[in-house]
């Protein structure tokens, strides 16, 4: 932007509420264009919004790191310093905090801004009173105006933060204390409001409007609220006096404590500030010279501002640097200590692959372009010199283009409202950065659609910190509840519960009653938990035996087995837990135990339900496990011979399916009639097993193995996935589960006990005569067994394979003397006598 020599040169100079920026928004509005520079991106909405009402949307713009308006018609431009564009020709330029030229992190910029930035037709130099010794050095030919402060602003005294005035102003410095101080005004006050500069504009709206509709008295912010944030705040109560100022921690200066302080007081309304004394604690308190001085406006005058070179070299890489690093000629600037684009830059230089990218004019500015990307996260100059590595790396190749879809993936990354108040405000940081990449029009192909997407993640991002800091900070219905819930007149506010369990007094919610669980809401203070639950114990009785009543006459249908992994075998009713199961006089006859929330029904109450409940288990176990309740009627029934009721007894207790050797001897004494009332109740004498084909289905198998885990007090344990037939083999209680439910090991692989039969089937009726080969491969491809599965299933079959040539040939299955049958001595000879029965 060119130097206008003639063109007026002001500086005006103040205190806070003096209304500078207000007097630069007035002049801006009188000229034909305009911009002003600011130093927050919430201060550059709050006049941005201003100005819209005053010219219209189309003709006024915004531009800050992270957002951009900008209309073709906008004449008007409210910017951050950093980001107003110096190129572009405008009848009025503001810069506004321009004493901020001495601050060590950002001074650079402020103090260019201050010597470059002008207006053809005029420029106003805005900033505190301090300044003036460098504005007549380094502009001698600018006009001083000093502006009083329109308002009285004394020092009140420390005060503790219960007897804290209404519409007062807590400044901490740090997050961790701006949480603690709101957490204590929330239990002594009913809340407060909070802002500091990593909210995002909608955010910190969002709690200023609270505050400023009298919805909370109280609001905590970061020393954020010293530069131009508007409020009505009639005291400003200091949490601290010193702060970390990025290098080390320190005490404020007066002109700082002064600055915030000045918040306090609008316009001609007086305003107080005083240090905050926690109970207990003695807080920092302000010297009297500290006191006269903010009190008088009186503060040591800068000596210096910090400058860096605004026009660097960029021919290469190293020019850049020492250009950067060049020591200003004037003895009221100071070099700049290095920011964090400046050792971003340093990192990146030592990378041979960003060197080799970075020859010539073009290629060395988009490398510094990337370098200023803000380390919005606050990571640091190496870590965030990684991100600003991949993008110059996408940025220096190909179209030089960051490609969309990496893009998309990061933003999209972002998307998630869950999460505390710092996982919030961390991923809005986030945002942040992308937003910045998107304003960028030559990094991306798509940037407005990518800065649209962007702002739509903020927004949300911004909606969801709000509803956690209100949640958090903010408690005036539960204050308000507690009034009427522990009164002498509690009986007047009836107790209802709606029909989807949202229980109120009066017109309040409390909390909601799942199934016959009271669960407080979770916004209730954690000291009025207590006196909540005790008043829906004490007036739900009713509720309680009218919901035992609605479960003992549901249908079937709204119950069901809660068969979670790792977790206790449950019965639900419509969702909710009402029992769980325990060890029974059988497998098939589990115990009911009553969830203990049921305890608050009558003794009548508790028995139906649990009648209920077992009519529901039975009805269930016949559905779904029937083979095994017949056969377990069965094993008890004296008209059957002693080896059946053994062998049937066994295999109830196993869940439908034992090994044929662990029956050997009783299956052994079983004619061909007795063989068939067992085949007769649905199971299956297998070469290997004795199973029930149905208890293998999926439903029966959850049902099996859930019984078994509530017979042996245990946990529910992972099941196979549906219809699985295949399985690795596991080690350990893994492998027995398997087993247990139908699975028998072949080696590496386990396989279903029903197809295993099928194969053993097929073996023995090409033995004895069926043409085919004796494994069936179709079955076995099909299956995905592997060859050492299907050896090792062969030898338990009895077969071995030939020494000299492929194929199998039968020799017999051995077994231990005692467990052999009396009649032959393999697995063939159930599948033999099965087909002579």
């Amino acid at each position: 932007m060119s130097d206008f020599a003639r063109a007026p040169l002001t500086a005006i100079l103040g205190p806070t509420n003096t209304g500078k920026t207000h007097l630069a928004v007035e002049r801006m509005a009188a000229h034909s264009s305009g911009m002003i520079g600011f130093p927050l991106r919430l201060l550059a909405r709050e006049v941005y919004d201003r100005v819209v009402k005053m010219k219209g949307e189309r003709q006024v713009a915004l531009i800050t790191g992270e957002e951009k308006i900008l209309p073709k018609e906008a004449r008007w431009f409210l910017c951050t310093a950093e980001s107003m564009p110096m190129e572009r020709d405008f009848a009025f330029v503001a810069v506004d905090e321009a004493q901020l030229g001495a601050d060590r992190e950002r001074g650079h910029v402020f103090t260019d801004r201050m010597l470059h930035a002008r207006g053809r037709e005029e420029t106003m130099i805005l900033g505190s009173e301090s300044l003036a010794p460098m504005v007549r050095a380094l502009l001698p030919k600018a006009q001083i105006i000093g502006r009083p402060r329109f308002s009285t602003l004394s020092h009140a005294g420390p005060s503790k933060l219960s007897r804290l005035p209404p519409r007062s102003a807590i400044v901490a410095f740090s997050a961790e204390q701006v949480y603690a101080v709101a957490e204590m005004l929330r239990r002594m006050r009913g809340g407060a409001a909070v802002v500091m500069g990593a909210l995002s504009p909608r955010t910190r709206n969002a709690q200023v409007a609270m505050y400023q509709a009298g919805e909370v008295d109280y609001l905590v912010a970061t020393d954020a609220i010293g530069m131009g944030l508007n409020m009505d705040v009639a005291h400003v109560a200091f949490a601290g006096l010193s702060k970390f100022d990025g290098h080390r921690r320190r005490r404020l200066t007066p002109a700082e404590m002064a600055q915030i302080a000045g918040r306090a007081g609008r316009h001609h309304k007086d305003g107080s500030f005083g240090a905050l004394t926690v109970e207990g604690e003695s807080g920092a308190e302000f010297r009297p010279e500290e006191i006269e001085a903010i009190e008088e406006h009186r503060f040591a005058r800068l000596e210096h501002l910090f400058w860096r070179e605004g026009d660097p070299d960029f021919r290469s890489v190293d020019g850049l640097i020492r250009s950067l690093e060049r020591r200003p000629d004037r003895p009221e600037l100071k070099a700049a200590p290095e920011a964090v684009d400046l050792a971003v830059l340093k990192f990146l230089a030592g990378d041979p692959q960003i060197r080799e990218r970075s020859v010539g004019r073009e290629r060395v500015h988009r490398l510094w372009a990337a370098c200023g990307l803000p380390d919005f996260r606050k990571t640091g100059p190496e870590h965030h010199a990684r991100l600003v590595a991949r993008i110059y790396l996408h940025l220096s190749e190909g179209e030089g283009r960051i490609p969309q879809g990496w893009y998309a993936e990061q933003v999209a990354r972002l998307d998630n409202v869950q999460g505390d108040i710092d996982t919030l405000a961390d991923r809005i940081a986030g945002v942040r950065t992308w937003a910045y990449i998107a304003h960028r029009s030559d990094w991306l192909k798509d940037p407005e659609n990518m800065a649209q997407r962007a702002r739509e993640v903020e927004e949300k991002l911004s909606d969801a910190l709000h509803e956690r800091l209100t949640q958090r900070f903010v408690d005036r219905r539960t204050s308000v509840l507690m009034r009427q819930v522990g009164g002498k007149n509690a009986a007047e506010f009836p107790v209802l519960v709606d029909e989807q369990g949202e229980v109120t007094v009066g017109s309040f919610s409390i909390g909601r009653l799942e199934g016959f669980s009271f669960e407080v809401d979770p916004t209730a203070r954690h000291s009025d938990r207590k006196m909540l639950l005790a008043t829906a114990e004490r007036r739900l009785g009713g509720e309680y035996e009218k919901r035992a009543a609605a479960l003992v006459a549901d249908s079937d249908d709204h119950f069901s087995l809660r068969t979670s992994p790792a977790q206790p075998v449950a019965i639900l009713w419509r969702g909710h837990e009402v029992a769980r199961l325990g060890p029974g006089k059988n497998l098939l006859s589990p115990r009911i135990l009553l969830d203990r929330r049921i305890e608050r029904v009558s003794d009548r109450g508790r028995e139906t339900v649990t009648e209920r409940l077992k009519a529901w288990i039975r009805s269930e176990i016949e559905r779904w496990l029937e083979p095994l309740r017949r056969a377990g009627a069965a094993a008890q029934d004296p008209a059957n011979p002693a080896p059946v009721r053994s062998i049937l007894a066994l295999l109830v207790d196993e869940g439908g399916i034992v090994e044929r050797d662990s029956v050997a001897k009783p299956l052994a004494m079983l004619d061909r009639e007795q063989r068939r009332s067992i085949t007769g109740l649905k199971a299956r004498i297998g070469a290997l097993d004795l199973f029930m084909p149905d208890v293998l289905k999926p439903e029966a198998m959850r049902w099996r193995t859930a019984l078994r885990a509530a017979a042996a007090g245990e946990a529910m344990p992972p099941l196979p996935a549906p219809n699985s037939v295949v399985l690795p083999t596991p080690d350990g209680d893994e492998r027995m589960l398997l087993g247990r439910l139908g699975f028998r090991p072949l080696g590496p692989q386990m396989l279903r006990v029903d197809l295993v039969e099928r194969l053993a089937r097929n073996a023995h009726e090409v033995r004895t005569g069926k043409e085919g080969p004796l494994i069936d491969e179709a079955l076995v491809t099909s299956l995905g067994l592997q060859p050492a599965g299907v050896a090792r299933l062969m030898r338990e079959l009895g077969f071995r394979r030939r020494d000299s040539e492929a194929g199998w040939v039968w020799r017999g299955r051995s077994r231990p003397r005692d467990e052999r049958p009396a009649g032959p001595s393999h697995a063939f000879a159930a599948l033999s006598g099965l087909r002579r029965g």
